[in-house]
């Protein structure tokens, strides 16, 4: 019956190309259980820091271990499934997720911490290639908004993951975590749900053979020029962002002498922001240029994360809400216009996009927690408050036709 329901929706689709709002809301739920489930690793940084007396730098590499994981295999996992799609691999990396949360819950040591944020990691190397592709089948040519719509789920998942820690995990200890289990068994459901559409669509476009719509005519040697442009891009987007949803509750903390639980909502608004700003960046590319997005959206945030050093409290949440909306515009513009200049390999460069985005979180981490422990977290944060400079590049891009 599932299958019939499918295969009808798919041949409405092939009349008239249209935009499945069904399918982009319900991949967009499964992003954001998929990266709940990952924001949970960073909001128990506080509490796993005072069980275990870890320092700055064994925080650092909880972050590098699960973003690592997360990010090496994703642009293989890409290739592959751009050669042989898997529908139902999206489930099947929920399942490495919700092992990994369970491991969590019980890890009594640091190597056993890593473990399972590596199980995490693997699980979302699973997902995103695939569950981007879904994103980019249903746009119906809307692919900005498609992306922004995807990506929406996973910042609010982000978002809400701290959240949830807070109220949950935080007055009643670590082995709480296992109430998220239950998210993971709705986003296993969800997945299997859309893994029947998904499969019908490549059914449909194995049989009319359509051809792969060209955006430039651009040569070879500036297509991977142009990929990299956006890869460098992608890198002071990802530290910064990295050097926020690690250190940012220890930044407040330190600096203005606040509780661990305000911190955590101060966090909160910060993702919300992000969220939102994804949201908006896609829609904005599709209408005025993802060139002109991408180099706003990277470049407009410095003036603000220039500032964010010298604020107090109230101008802090201020300002990290601002960086939050308008550096996070970027990324679904990045991904669609990397998209746009390889469509024959929409996994491949959603996974290295992906990948590249999480390792160098990862790295960023790892970095910027050592940092932290031979200086201070402050001045981490003066540091890390030019990285958005670095969207001049941005300029050098080459002008895509729009549609």
């Amino acid at each position: 019956m599932k299958t019939a329901t499918a295969t009808a929706t798919i041949e409405k689709e092939n009349k008239v190309q249209t935009t499945v709002y069904s399918i982009l809301f319900s991949i967009c739920f499964a992003h954001m259980i998929n990266d709940l489930l990952q924001a949970v690793i960073p909001a128990m940084y506080p509490v796993l820091k005072a069980n275990y007396g870890l320092t700055f730098t064994q925080v650092g590499l909880i972050t590098f271990t699960y973003q690592v994981t997360a990010s090496l295999l994703q642009p293989f996992v890409g290739i592959y499934t751009d050669k042989k799609p898997k529908p139902y691999s999206l489930a099947f990396g929920m399942l490495f997720s919700l092992s990994g949360i369970i491991m969590l819950s019980q890890a009594s040591s640091f190597p056993l911490i890593l473990v399972s944020v590596a199980m995490v990691g693997v699980g979302s190397s699973i997902f995103h290639p695939e569950a981007s592709r879904v994103a980019f089948l249903g746009s119906g040519g809307k692919r900005g908004l498609a992306q922004s719509i995807f990506q929406l789920g996973g910042n609010t998942g982000t978002a809400i993951g701290p959240l949830l820690v807070a109220l949950i995990v935080v007055p009643r200890g670590q082995s709480h975590i296992l109430w998220f289990v239950l998210v993971a068994v709705v986003g296993i459901i969800v997945l299997s749900q859309i893994a029947v559409w998904y499969q019908q669509k490549l059914i449909s476009l194995k049989a009319k053979k359509k051809a792969v719509e060209k955006h430039h005519d651009l040569s070879p040697a500036r297509v991977k020029m142009s990929v990299v442009l956006l890869l460098i891009l992608i890198f002071s987007k990802s530290f910064y962002t990295s050097s926020m949803s690690s250190y940012f509750t220890f930044y407040l903390i330190e600096k203005f002498h606040i509780s661990v639980l305000q911190a955590q909502y101060h966090l909160f608004w910060f993702l919300g922001a992000v969220a939102l700003g994804t949201l908006i960046g896609g829609p904005l590319g599709d209408k005025f240029g993802r060139k002109y997005i991408i180099w706003f959206s990277i470049l407009g945030a410095a003036p603000f994360t220039l500032m964010l050093p010298f604020a107090n409290l109230f101008w802090t949440g201020i300002l990290s809400v601002a960086i939050g909306i308008i550096i996070a515009s970027a990324f679904s513009a990045i991904l669609v216009y990397a998209q746009e200049l390889m469509p024959e390999r929409v996994g491949m460069i959603s996974g290295l996009f992906f990948g590249f985005a999480f390792g160098v979180g990862g790295l960023g981490s790892a970095v910027l927690g050592y940092l932290a422990d031979v200086t201070s977290i402050e001045f981490v944060y003066g540091i890390c408050s030019f990285l958005p400079l670095i969207g001049i590049i941005a300029y050098f891009l080459p002008n895509l036709k729009k549609k």
